[in-house]
This record gives structure tokens, sequence and C-alpha cells, in this order.
């Protein structure tokens, strides 16, 4: 299936939610190669991303990242995705051939203030949200890892964008197959507003053991 080459350059609008984590709910998602980060004592940082990537992008779909922890592997820090939703056939096929992620389809409706993301008759997720009033442009890197095949792989992301803090509610059934993680009430909540985003491709820093057995 056709997708874009790397950077993949996108171009639109983000909400992102920071939540503390209970490791010891997490623990098992996480390949043992890479050390979870923890930021008291049990708790890790995690979050859920969503977003729309409009005009402008190579590829134009909404997307929902969840990350459960922020890990460390060989002195680089980053965020691990273990479930990643699009609603583009084409953002799946790259996102599982280029970087690894677990990438599915899902169904998103954008409403004022509201975003659901279902998979058929499931919500995986909706998040009540509420408009930005004060925000300042900001520039922004990170990495996140993936396993690809017996590589783990670290790949960076540049983000520009109008930047904002606001109130959101997250709601996530027990059905949902994230549920498990415990995201509860926010820390903080960022939308991300004149979004410019750009994906490089993945660099492979190590290689997982366990799946190494399997070859």
């Amino acid at each position: 299936m056709p997708y874009p080459q790397t950077p993949w350059t996108l171009q639109g609008y983000a909400i992102q939610t920071l939540h503390l984590i209970n490791i010891n709910r997490v623990r098992h998602l996480i390949p043992p190669e890479l050390e979870i980060i923890s930021v008291l004592p049990g708790k890790t940082f995690g979050g859920v991303y969503l977003s729309y990537y409009g005009s402008g992008s190579v590829l134009e779909y909404s997307e929902l990242i969840v990350i459960p922890a922020f890990v460390r592997y060989q002195g680089k820090i980053g965020g691990w995705v273990s479930h990643i939703y699009v609603d583009s056939a084409n953002s799946v096929a790259g996102g599982r051939e280029i970087w690894g992620l677990p990438k599915e389809l899902a169904q998103f409706t954008w409403e004022k203030e509201l975003v659901t993301v279902r998979q058929e008759n499931q919500v995986l997720c909706s998040l009540n949200y509420k408009q930005q009033t004060l925000a300042w442009r900001q520039w922004f890197a990170g990495s996140s890892f993936s396993m690809k095949d017996a590589n783990i792989l670290l790949f960076s992301a540049e983000l520009n964008s109008r930047l904002g803090l606001i109130g959101s509610n997250l709601e996530i059934p027990t059905e949902s197959p994230f549920s498990e993680i415990g995201l509860g009430k926010p820390l903080l909540t960022i939308r991300c507003e004149e979004m410019s985003l750009r994906v490089d491709a993945p660099q492979v820093v190590g290689q997982n053991a366990p799946e190494l057995a399997k070859i």
C-alpha cells in the first residue's frame, strides 16, 4: 500500500495529556531492555495524544497515540508507544513498515470540545476539552522508541506550534484495549494549534533478546 517516504511532515492541531502512571500496571507493555523512568516512587509519566493532520500534510488523517511510560535505553530517553490508531490505511502501512508501530484503523469524531475514537461499535476513548485562551508559540523536539522484528528503534520528531494549557476530561471504557494502563485524570493538558510536525526515519539502537531467540 503506498505511503510517503520519511520524513513525514504533518500540519494540523493536537491535544496532549500528561498522567502519572503506576509502573507495575504497565511494566508488561514495555520490552525488558528498556528502563522505565520513575518520576515518583512507583510512578512514571504517560499520556494520550490526539491529533488531526490536514491540508499541507504528506497524508491527511486523525491519530490517537497512547504512551504508557517514558523509558531510557543506552542513555537515550523517549516515550514508548503501546497503542496507536489512525483513520488512514496508508498511515497504518507506513507506521508499521517504517517505524514498527502497532497502528490500527479506527474512526474519529471531532466535535466542538469533544473527540471520540471508536473501532467499529467499541469506544476506545473520548476526550472533553476546553478551548484555549492564552497561547504561545513554541518549538519542541522529542524521541520515541519502537520495535521492528528484533530491532529496537529510536526516532525523533520536531514540533512547532502555538501551545496553550486547557482543562480536559479523558474517559476510557473498561472494554478499551488500553484501559489497563490506568490513565486517570490528566495532570495537565496541552492544546497545539497551527501545528507543524516533522517525524524522521528511525535508527536501530539495539536488539530485543526475546525476539532474537525466536529467529
